[in-house]
Order: structure tokens, then sequence, then C-alpha cells
């Protein structure tokens, strides 16, 4: 896509710090980090988001995800790494190019607000119908 930063990343078209890149996807820091360390996986062929990137892309991207977090791993000093990936604007997607977050946290940096919510019992009745709605989905 012409005007997609990502796929301008791509290109070499903008300039980014690579951490890692193969045939199919291309990883690199995050300009806005959220821990040091966050880097992000793309496919190189755009894809908005989940429902448009093929199933082989979307492997290749977990199969590099596991790369880059063991290098985060051995290269930082974490004591875990959250992976974080959106889809829509309505959960504040703001590249529309499907891309996978590894955020790194750091032995004794606060915790991560998106990692620490609140487990609240939800309504059993409610969950099996959702359960059910989505199986059917799968099913169709």
């Amino acid at each position: 896509m012409a005007d997609c930063i990502f796929c301008k990343i791509v290109k070499g078209e903008i300039p980014s710090f690579k951490v890692y890149e193969d045939d199919t996807v291309f990883a690199f820091a995050d300009i806005n980090p959220i821990s040091d360390g966050h880097t992000l996986i793309i496919p190189k062929k755009h894809a908005e988001n989940i429902w448009e990137i093929p199933a082989d892309d979307l492997a290749a991207i977990h199969r590099a995800s596991k790369k880059v977090a063991a290098a985060l791993k051995s290269s930082l000093n974490l004591d875990g790494v959250a992976v974080l990936q959106l889809n829509g604007r309505g959960v504040n997607q703001v590249v529309m190019h499907y891309h996978l977050h590894l955020i790194p946290h750091i032995s004794g940096n606060p915790k991560f607000f998106m990692t620490d919510w609140e487990l609240k019992p939800g309504n059993m009745d409610v969950i099996r119908k959702n359960a059910e709605k989505i199986a059917s989905a799968i099913a169709a």
C-alpha cells in the first residue's frame, strides 16, 4: 500500500532500526517504545489486521516472535515480555498494517498497565452463550 508507513519501512523508504528479517517478516525497534527493547514484527506484504493477514504470514510472524523474544531475553535483563496485537481503531490500532508488539519488562520497573488487571468472575450464562455463538461461527 503506497501510503502505509510500515510498507515504506519494509521498502527502505523510511529508516528503521532492524532487529530481524526473513523472506516474509520484518522486525524493528518501535520509535515510541513502552519499554527498552520494544520491538514490532510485521508482514512484508501489506495486511491491515488479523482478518486480512494470510495464515502463512501470521504463522511466520509468530515464528519470528519466538526468535526475537529469545534475543530480548538474552540481551536485556528481562523478567517477562508482553505480546500485544491490536485490530481496528476501536482498540487503538494506529498504523493500519498488521503488527505484533514485543514489549520487554525489565526487572525492577513498574508493571505494565495493560497486564495488571483485576480478575473478576464473569456471568457464566453470558460466557456460555458467547462461547456457543463463537463455536457455531467457527463450525459454519
